[in-house]
């Protein structure tokens, strides 16, 4: 991609973002995460009226009269978009990429943060972290995340999505809200084919969950429709875009055709229930589908769920 090429680009994620927050996203985003932070602020003696749940029982204890701590609402967060641009994420059927499809879905979110007043950070990763942009605010840096997600070329192909989520766990100081845009395919674990693990041989549910109690954790989950359903093209070469295996098939042979679609439905649906023993939010996206009602009417729910 030229240097032209990727301005413009970057400047139709802009126009084309923009016009989806101004209509749809900025409101559920800002209903859902404002005010989400709590900074300690005070220490006090209780007074009738307070909340007897703010009383710290181990100050009390130790002056003999009720003490409450008290906090006050942090209005400002930073929101985290880590992104996978593994090999996988070049793959597109249809008008985008997944990458270039997360692409703007994290600049509608980096946006929708932007107005809401909050920082913005990106990580990019594969099976290691690729970059890291500390969270900021304004319009310049904004394009700057965009244009890193359009044009940042990883040195590798794989994916490891703990390693990611553990380089966040220990960079960012404090509660956050992280955005996890990724297709999930991971390969499992093994003597050939696994990454180094720096997580200290926890898993991929392991990991989300233990990020998920210390910030604010959604996952997107890119997903190509031709992912899961093989066209009738007769003889095909199939390349893992992470390993560079080949594998030749006949797809014009039904049972073929249906026995891949059986083996990545079991594979969606094996993510599925991980994902929800783990309790994380997730949410997934597809690639030939518009996002941004999808991505609100989630906010939307997710908010009653936690209101209740």
């Amino acid at each position: 991609m030229t240097v032209t090429e990727l301005l413009e680009a970057v400047r139709r994620v802009e126009l084309r973002t923009n016009r989806l927050v101004n209509d749809t996203m900025v409101g559920a985003y800002l209903s859902h995460f404002k005010g989400r932070g709590m900074d300690f602020e005070e220490l006090r003696e209780y007074v009738p009226g307070d909340d007897v749940r703010d009383i710290d029982w181990n100050v009390t204890h130790r002056l003999g009269r009720p003490f409450v701590k008290r906090y006050r609402e942090e209005r400002e967060l930073a929101a985290v978009l880590a992104v996978d641009v593994s090999g996988s994420s070049a793959f597109g059927s249809g008008r985008v990429s997944k990458r270039e499809f997360a692409a703007e879905i994290a600049a509608t979110l980096a946006l929708s943060a932007t107005r809401n007043g909050d920082k913005v950070a990106l990580l990019l990763f594969t099976e290691e972290v690729e970059l890291f942009i500390p969270p900021r605010k304004g319009r310049r840096h904004i394009l700057r995340i965009v244009r890193e997600m359009l044009a940042f070329t990883p040195r590798k192909r794989g994916t490891d999505i703990p390693a990611a989520l553990a380089f966040l766990n220990h960079a960012l100081p404090r509660r956050s809200i992280v955005f996890l845009l990724t297709d999930f395919l991971q390969r499992p674990p093994g003597p050939d084919n696994a990454p180094e693990d720096r997580t200290g041989g926890r898993d991929v549910i392991q990991e989300l969950g233990i990020t998920g109690a210390r910030h604010d954790l959604i996952c997107l989950h890119l997903h190509d429709p031709r992912e899961g359903d093989l066209p009738d093209a007769g003889l095909l070469t199939l390349e893992d875009a992470e390993t560079g295996e080949l594998l030749e098939i006949d797809s014009q042979r039904g049972p073929v055709r249906e026995h891949f679609r059986g083996i990545n439905a079991d594979r969606l649906a094996q993510l599925d229930q991980a994902l929800n023993r783990a309790a994380v939010d997730t949410l997934r996206l597809n690639t030939s589908e518009p996002f941004a009602q999808t991505l609100q009417r989630f906010f939307e729910i997710r908010r009653g769920r936690r209101h209740r």
